[in-house]
């Protein structure tokens, strides 16, 4: 029998595309569906039904009332793809949705049939934990001018910033700045405390974890912990820094897409 969850935070707002077998995509803290994921939506609905919704503050889903937790997310996301059908879905998690998707598949084990695990971890580390200090008290005082070079300064690999001309800097800040979700500080929270530790030694289904290797806010360290301590994970990595998809899109839509090819998933 299909487990239905229930959100605590009410519906998320999510975009469906293609048809076939399941996806459920879950995106970072201080992102969303169109941020982390829409240059390579594409490709992966030409042979599947792709469920991707925004969590509160992102989006058009409305800020939550009460503060966010990662078992919260989890439901919440799961309950996204009930509500469009999928009975069963391989969860493509990027960044925050890392520790999502890991706690999905261990709270839905009947539903979840596989694990894509991008620029993740199962625990925030020293470096994550002092970039999400810097975030919420940019984003308390309302400094989004500041928050935004921080985010370029970290966000994205040192080729990719610098490869940006001098005299657009500050239209780059300007849309930076502009792109912040009103849940960011929210979804930023939630990364500070999550574990899913203790989750990754009973994930049972086909797993991929790709390494960003030129990342400095999410270290790829941690990548390669959960691939060593999720039972038969597989390995890949990408040079590019946090942000896959502004980066090296198509190179991280064929690491996906190979690995469903692969596992019929």
């Amino acid at each position: 029998m299909t487990q239905i969850p229930v959100s605590t935070f009410g519906p998320l707002t999510t975009q469906v595309h293609g048809t076939g077998p399941g996806l459920l995509l879950a995106h970072g803290a201080g992102g969303s569906i169109e941020g982390n994921y829409l240059p390579i939506i594409p490709a992966l609905a030409e042979r599947h039904t792709v469920v991707a919704p925004d969590y509160p503050g992102s989006g058009g889903t409305p800020r939550a009332s009460e503060p966010l937790t990662l078992d919260g997310l989890a439901d919440a996301v799961v309950a996204s793809a009930t509500e469009a059908g999928l009975e069963t879905f391989t969860l493509v998690g990027y960044s925050l949705g890392t520790l999502v998707s890991v706690r999905a598949a261990a709270r839905y084990p009947d539903r979840v049939r596989g694990l894509v695990l991008t620029a993740g971890t199962a625990k925030a580390d020293n470096r994550l934990l002092a970039s999400l200090d810097i975030w919420l008290k940019l984003l308390a005082d309302d400094d989004r001018e500041t928050f935004a070079r921080f985010v370029a300064l970290s966000a994205f690999s040192e080729p990719f910033f610098n490869a940006v001309p001098t005299e657009q800097l500050g239209s780059f800040y300007e849309t930076l700045a502009a792109g912040v979700p009103d849940g960011t500080a929210d979804q930023a929270a939630v990364v500070g405390v999550a574990d899913t530790t203790g989750d990754l030694a009973g994930i049972s289904v086909p797993t991929l974890v790709i390494a960003t290797t030129l990342d400095t806010l999410v270290s790829p360290a941690n990548s390669r912990l959960l691939a060593e301590r999720i039972p038969g994970a597989e390995y890949a990595e990408i040079e590019t820094g946090h942000v896959p998809a502004a980066e090296r899109p198509e190179e991280w839509q064929k690491l996906i897409t190979s690995f469903l090819d692969k596992h019929g998933l």
